[in-house]
């Protein structure tokens, strides 16, 4: 049975395709903008949003306030935000789902962000596979040209700022924020660890706000309604506002929910995702996208909001839930995640450059019936090394790996005692052969047929 839940940013689902601009404007759109731009200064904006607790959807949890603090007061020039809609972890699609729902709700609270922080340009930064979602922007964009909320002296002020869509070239790292601004400056994408923050020194040089895309699509109702009634929605003390689940895999009704911050995870799954299909029963749930831990069914009960989940050992991430069932063979499912975090790695920094292939080696010998009692170590050890990686994308990588030796090593083993996957998947195919070139201490990796990394 469905239970209601407040829908905030998913007020104009119902209507089964994006939102125009008079039907946003009919439901109270661009009221908190009329109310803002000329009305509040800033800095206003600012308490608002430090008052209302807001942490960023992108996965990290950050205050979205306290970040726009970082900005230095006394700077004189130009001011960017970033939005990121990157979204190329496995599992997430919620920031596609909200642009193809309400697209002027994402832009009002991007112009709201940038009054807040005194921005002249904002960039949307969008994975080359949403070409349909770049392509809705810029024509919506162009509708609040249109209206005169975006370009020179918004809303007859002396507040000027526009909003130009950057499509990306496509790789995962590109997500990573200080990555993120290499990437639009047409640098090499990797991450930028030590020295000042993007708030201070990120695009062009110039201090740069970097946020979540439905980070900022909280921001018409925060401005609107108040922090108060913000913190109302959530379920748990300590957290804020609503969240956008993407709930996948072996579940009767995959989908993205709009429910409140600190729900219990088992609510979701059994209350508004429908349960597990018949038959079926849940073997273990991925919580907050590809880089958050393996949780066993026990753990089902934990409120799902960024404190709760940490102080359990998990994370929420992105809120990306993918559902495994007692058919899923679990070391194949981290090597299909491994396969990918090795092929998304920047090759800036060695635990991840070479710990990746290694751990995935190992993974695809255990997956294929050639795994050895030892292997297990290893790859807990390596996982381990990956943790104090130059930037936070092999620690992630990790997450799944120690997850799977943690809850489920009875799992792995079972594969190495009849030397084949014990749930009958293929042997994942060993290409190429073991590289002479790399270190003994790295182990044997196959490099493919037509090249070497070395």
């Amino acid at each position: 049975m469905q239970v209601d839940a407040p829908q905030v940013l998913f007020k104009n689902r119902h209507l089964g395709r994006p939102a125009t601009f008079d039907e946003y404007r009919a439901g109270g759109g661009y009221e908190a903008l009329y109310a803002t731009i000329g009305k509040r200064t800033p800095h206003d904006v600012l308490d608002i949003v430090l008052a209302s607790d807001l942490r960023g959807r992108g996965g990290a949890g950050f205050p979205a306030g306290r970040k726009w603090q970082g900005i230095p007061a006394d700077y004189v020039g130009p001011r960017y935000v970033v939005v990121n809609t990157d979204e190329m972890e496995p599992g997430t699609f919620k920031d596609r789902v909200l642009v193809n729902v309400d697209p002027h709700l994402v832009i009002e609270g991007i112009i709201l962000c940038a009054y807040a922080v005194s921005a002249t340009l904002g960039v949307c930064f969008i994975r080359p596979s949403y070409e349909a979602d770049a392509v809705l922007l810029e024509r919506e964009t162009q509708v609040a040209r249109e209206k005169g909320l975006l370009g020179k002296n918004i809303l007859g002020t002396d507040f000027s700022f526009d909003i130009h869509v950057h499509r990306s070239a496509g790789r995962y790292i590109c997500g990573e924020a200080s990555a993120q601004i290499k990437a639009i400056s047409g640098l090499r994408p990797n991450p930028r660890k030590g020295g000042p923050r993007t708030s201070v020194k990120g695009l062009w040089d110039c201090p740069t706000i970097v946020n979540n895309l439905e980070t900022l699509a909280n921001l018409p109702g925060i401005v609107k309604n108040g922090a108060d009634w913000f913190k109302s929605l959530a379920r748990t003390p300590g957290s804020a506002g609503t969240k956008l689940f993407s709930v996948s895999g072996r579940i009767a009704k995959p989908d993205c929910y709009e429910l409140p911050m600190g729900i219990p995870l088992r609510e979701i799954l059994f209350t508004h995702a429908g349960g597990m299909p018949p038959g079926r029963t849940i073997k273990a749930v991925i919580p907050g996208g590809a880089s958050t831990p393996f949780m066993p069914e026990k753990l089902l009960d934990l409120p799902m909001d960024f404190d709760s989940m940490k102080k359990a050992g998990q994370r929420l991430g992105t809120a990306s839930i993918m559902v495994f069932d007692q058919n899923t063979c679990l070391v194949g499912a981290t090597l299909n995640l491994i396969e990918f975090f090795t092929r998304e790695s920047c090759g800036w920094c060695t635990p991840c450059r070479e710990g990746l292939p290694y751990v995935r080696h190992l993974l695809r010998l255990i997956e294929s019936g050639e795994g050895k009692e030892e292997h297990i170590g290893m790859i807990r050890d390596m996982a381990k090394v990956m943790q104090s990686a130059y930037c936070a994308f092999a620690p992630g990588a990790a997450e799944p790996i120690l997850s799977l030796l943690t809850h489920f090593e009875a799992e792995v083993r079972e594969h190495l005692h009849q030397h084949q996957c014990p749930f009958g998947n293929p042997p994942p195919a060993l290409h190429g052969k073991a590289c002479g070139t790399r270190p003994v201490a790295f182990g044997p990796t196959p490099c493919p047929e037509d090249q070497c990394p070395i």
